[in-house]
């Protein structure tokens, strides 16, 4: 692997990955014995990864191979893997206290969490929040706050959205039918629509990309309100400012404009699912902010506390009006959760990640402008900030799906020692943590471009 120097912001003299052994390795096979032997089939692996450590966008395996992390664990270590003012949190809260239970108890952190993020939420004040341990967790509470507040039983969502897999939230979920097989009923009063996908789209997307995203949010008034369900018993719309498991899908401003006018005209809730698009990886705290509309809730989990398990509802406080006992969780804002959320806030903060990541993200997507042009099998270069997607399609003609090539390309990069995951249907993720340099990105795009070049003859 090419070697180059690094830029003053990164301790390394070089930088790349550095791969020792076949993958995977002796150690690796080991491991993924014991794995099939004991662990849910239900888990989606990518690749034959067995990680034992990971230092900022760096995971090393049980063999000693170091990879360059571009999935972040999925969107979830904003500040890198163990920034060490994180570890310092987690560390001396632990020694405090691990739990008593917010849910009966009072906990300091609750409260000085709940004021840091009332600063920067994306709608105006007073705020309320709910602590809960997941993203699904987080959608499961909006959801039931929705029908609570407005006492209406119905939930628009949209084709492509990812919101979870527990029940309720896997109603609202419309990303891949494996998600839904053989678990129905799901929760009743959902009804999806079209997400604006300007790529993927009809004919006249790419002519005038701004009518059309008027023309999905319009349907709902136009048709689905005039034919099968009545405005006045919708609770909530439910939507990703730009959607992750869809495939990096970004709403155009526009659309959520007009999602923002049509609640308001009915009474209704519009949700913004920000699990996997918040907290800094769009180049602003939360994605919805480009759209410049405000939603009356977000659900909030992933990056907020590099790696710990934390999920946040937050809403206007007229919203979240419901009376105790309606909703709880055991372990919804444990104290040592809490402490890495107020950690990976300040890191954020002081080490401008926010510009990091319109810096970093611009560099790359600058990097990827020309490779629909120039690869054949890539159709489509999408993103924000450091939330890119890479369309991979079989004949850019028909933007036939390419899964299978997309597969070989993320298994290929793997081999050469960077990390991505696939999203959508046949899409490439790129979301490593806030904190990757320009030079870290260019490393781990030689190696995309390369595989997509081998995987494309």
């Amino acid at each position: 692997m090419t070697t180059k120097t690094m830029t003053a912001a990164a301790p390394e003299k070089t930088i790349g990955p550095k791969i020792k052994t076949a993958l995977p390795g002796p150690n690796a096979q080991r491991v993924l014995a014991g794995d099939q032997q004991y662990i849910s089939p239900s888990y989606t692996r990518s690749y034959p990864l067995v990680v034992k450590s990971g230092r900022g966008i760096v995971v090393s395996d049980v063999d000693g191979n170091e990879f360059y992390d571009f999935s972040a664990g999925i969107a979830v270590v904003s500040t890198g893997h163990c920034h060490p003012e994180v570890v310092a949190a987690l560390q001396k809260q632990a020694g405090e206290l691990v739990h008593m239970s917010g849910t009966d108890f009072y906990y300091e952190s609750m409260v000085q969490l709940a004021e840091r993020l009332s600063k920067i939420a994306p709608m105006a004040g007073p705020h309320k929040i709910y602590y809960g341990n997941s993203g699904a967790e987080a959608v499961e509470c909006a959801m039931k706050l929705a029908r609570y507040h407005t006492k209406r039983q119905n939930i628009i969502a949209f084709f492509g959205a990812f919101h979870g897999r527990t029940m309720g939230a896997l109603s609202l979920t419309a990303s891949k039918p494996q998600q839904r097989r053989r678990f129905a009923p799901l929760v009743p009063g959902v009804t999806h629509v079209a997400y604006p996908d300007l790529y993927r789209g009809r004919k006249d997307a790419a002519q005038d990309p701004d009518a059309f995203a008027l023309s999905c949010a319009r349907f709902i008034e136009d048709r689905l309100f005039k034919t099968t369900v009545p405005p006045e018993e919708v609770a909530a719309i439910f939507v990703e400012p730009v959607q992750g498991e869809g495939g990096y899908v970004v709403a155009p401003a526009i659309f959520m404009q007009e999602l923002r006018k049509i609640c308001d005209r009915h009474g209704i809730m519009l949700v913004v699912d920000e699990v996997q698009s918040g907290v800094g990886r769009t180049g602003k705290w939360w994605a919805v902010e480009h759209t410049g509309v405000e939603p009356d809730m977000i659900c909030i989990a992933k990056g907020i506390a590099s790696g710990m398990p934390l999920g946040i509802t937050l809403t206007r406080s007229e919203v979240m009006d419901w009376v105790p006992g309606s909703h709880a969780s055991t372990f919804g804002g444990n104290p040592v959760c809490i402490a890495a959320a107020l950690a990976t806030l300040d890191v954020i903060e002081k080490e401008h990640l926010l510009d990091r990541s319109v810096e970093v993200g611009a560099h790359m997507l600058a990097r990827m402008k020309d490779w629909p042009s120039k690869l054949k099998l890539v159709g489509d270069v999408r993103g924000r900030g450091l939330m890119i997607g890479v369309d991979i399609v079989k004949d850019k003609a028909t933007k036939e799906y390419g899964n299978a090539e997309r597969d070989q390309i993320v298994q290929k990069a793997f081999e050469h020692g960077v990390l991505f995951l696939g999203c959508g249907p046949s899409s490439i993720r790129l979301c490593p943590p806030l904190v990757v340099t320009k030079a870290q990105a260019d490393v781990a795009l030689d190696v995309l471009e390369r595989c997509i070049r081998e995987v494309g003859k």
